[in-house]
């Protein structure tokens, strides 16, 4: 028998952009050899840490792959913010894939990671084989988009971890009831210290300048991107999400790729795929009908 791996593997890979060159770090859990491969994408200011206990749990069957968006995490910042969008993310993930030297993936994305496994999984002779999507559809609510507005970029210093961690428990409360450890990891994962010890988050703040300058004045509508998915699809819906309605996640049962949804009772936007229950959904989906 194999032995568990313990600890993830830190790597990157160079992306390139108009403006130049650019690292993406990510994690590589499991047997580096292992063809059938798990990539997770994180929500918008999140970072590749948010898949600890998924890739714990799946990587002894799939190497689990996990990036750091572009200006998030240890990856590099761009140098043109407004790359900061779904079409260059969705460049810098097959490049990594590239990378990986395998021909088809599974691909979980919460948020702005389903987003763009969206766009990928739209596209012909597309390597994504088997999709989840975690809170993520073609309907973005311009409610959500103003509620994350209103939080973005607006609170990048902490003067120790215990603060930022109240701060983590209000805006991301609707990730639902969790214990105090784990609301402990979500908030060191996201920080980053600064050399007079007090602490930032992660993330290039000029992220929110881009996400602003691009509000739409009304929902977001991607249904032609949906519908181009043919790949076996899972939605996770939280049961309060306010980013993806229970109106289009219906909706997402019966065109495109007639998505199975589960949805998460007591949970918003977005499940973190922290819990058992959530991340034995995951796991049922990914290896139904044998490998990926």
């Amino acid at each position: 028998m194999a032995e568990e791996p313990v600890a993830p593997r830190r790597r990157s890979v160079q992306c390139a952009s108009p403006r130049g060159l650019h690292r993406i770090a990510y994690l590589e859990w499991g047997d580096p050899r292992n063809r059938d491969v798990l990539l997770c994408v994180h929500g918008l200011t999140r970072s590749s840490r948010d898949f600890d206990d998924l890739a714990h749990a799946l990587c002894a069957r799939f190497r689990v792959v996990c990036p750091d968006v572009a200006g998030r995490g240890d990856s590099d910042r761009l140098l043109d913010a407004s790359l900061y969008a779904v079409p260059h993310y969705v460049s810098d993930m097959v490049t990594l894939i590239a990378r990986l030297d395998v021909e088809a993936v599974s691909w979980v994305g919460t948020s702005l990671g389903g987003l763009i496994g969206m766009a990928l999984a739209a596209q012909a002779q597309s390597p994504i084989a088997r999709l989840v999507l975690n809170d993520a559809g073609p309907v973005v609510t311009r409610g959500s988009l103003e509620r994350i507005a209103g939080y973005l970029g607006t609170r990048m210093q902490f003067q120790s971890v215990a603060e930022a961690e109240v701060y983590m428990r209000d805006i991301s409360a609707p990730f639902g009831p969790h214990s105090d450890a784990q609301w402990r990891f979500l908030t060191e994962t996201w920080l980053r210290p600064n050399d007079d010890g007090t602490w930032r988050a992660h993330y290039d703040p000029r992220i929110a300048e881009a996400f602003r300058a691009t509000l739409p004045q009304k929902d977001l509508e991607l249904w032609p991107v949906y519908d181009a998915i043919r790949c076996p699809t899972l939605v996770l819906r939280g049961e309060h999400s306010d980013l993806l309605t229970r109106e289009t996640a219906g909706a997402m049962r019966l065109r495109g790729p007639k998505a199975t949804v589960v949805e998460i009772r007591g949970v918003g936007h977005a499940p973190t795929l922290m819990h058992p229950d959530q991340i034995a959904l995951v796991r049922s989906f990914l290896l139904e009908g044998g490998s990926a």
